[in-house]
């Protein structure tokens, strides 16, 4: 079933979605008029999150701004959920030696890109509380947590997917829709991941090189130019890391697995000396099976100096 179409399954789950719908509304209330504890910090916190379901493109983006903080001198730190990892009870604290299999894939990737210091908890509060004691951190940013309402927050960011935005427009489980779209109204910000929209401030992928998953060799961009090569994601939106490939000039055999998949060694093993690429969040799961012929593309979210510059004055 497609999120993004308006077929008769989607119809039929509209009733499931009028109760979602009503069922998020009235959590949202709660904590308004603080039925439910919201947990103030002594730090900073920033939400990079969004109002659907899907990849919008948000890691990209807080890596960039973990960076940014890092380079201006503070101690920041990140809380995510660790989608997808194995571990359940409590907060685990995320560092580049951390298996991917137990944190999740983005936590891992991260921690070795942005070098901060990562916490995984289902529980954000608790998450931030933990990250604060045991790394000293002055600024949290939070990969996803939009509604995870008891985490206090200074900042709300909402990215939202330049291509598919918001679907077909119904609630879960009928449309991609966690919120409405008049939640926008209240964020501090709206990131739009690869296109122009009006009051929208815009983020662009910017590819930079291939890199070795096996050695770490770093090759141009226009390495692959006119060669046959597997594309393999396993990310929430596929066909963004195919067209970005086919720009580069690659021709590509495409293998799209479902968000957060987890690969083994079999999921790569094709029947050729084809070179295989694959995104940066999915080669931290195959760091300990990986051959020279997986390469993944670095690429880094761009945001306006502008933006920035607004963006520290809320804190």
């Amino acid at each position: 079933m497609s999120l993004d179409t308006r077929g008769i399954v989607n119809y039929l789950l509209l009733p499931v979605s009028g109760i979602f719908y009503l069922l998020s509304r009235f959590r949202k209330f709660i904590y308004k008029v603080k039925l439910f504890t919201i947990y103030d910090f002594n730090v900073d916190v920033i939400v990079v999150g969004n109002i659907t379901v899907g990849g919008s493109g948000k890691t990209p983006i807080v890596i960039t701004l973990a960076k940014h903080f890092r380079q201006q001198g503070k101690r920041v730190g990140v809380v995510s959920r660790g989608y997808g990892g194995s571990h359940q009870q409590g907060s685990l604290s995320v560092n580049q030696n951390t298996e991917a299999q137990l944190s999740g894939d983005e936590p891992l990737l991260i921690a070795i890109q942005a070098q901060v210091p990562v916490m995984v908890n289902t529980d954000r509060a608790q998450a931030v509380k933990d990250l604060v004691i045991e790394h000293n951190v002055d600024l949290v940013i939070s990969d996803d947590g939009l509604q995870h309402y008891a985490m206090g927050r200074q900042v709300e960011i909402v990215v939202v997917d330049g291509k598919r935005r918001f679907g077909n427009g119904f609630f879960l489980p009928a449309g991609p829709l966690r919120e409405s779209e008049s939640r926008l109204k209240t964020v501090d910000f709206i990131i739009n991941n690869g296109a122009e929209h009006v009051g929208e401030i815009t983020s662009t992928l910017k590819a930079l090189m291939f890199v070795n998953v096996a050695t770490n060799e770093e090759q141009p961009l226009e390495f692959f130019n006119q060669k046959t090569c597997h594309a393999v994601a396993g990310i929430g939106y596929p066909q963004r890391f195919f067209d970005t490939l086919i720009q580069l000039g690659v021709e590509v055999e495409t293998h799209a697995f479902a968000d957060h998949y987890t690969f083994t060694q079999t999921d790569l093993a094709f029947d050729d000396d084809y070179p295989i690429l694959m995104t940066a969040k999915d080669c931290v799961k195959c760091i300990e099976f990986a051959t020279d012929q997986m390469w993944y593309l670095h690429v880094e979210a761009e945001l306006s100096d502008d933006f920035l510059t607004e963006l520290t004055n809320k804190l």
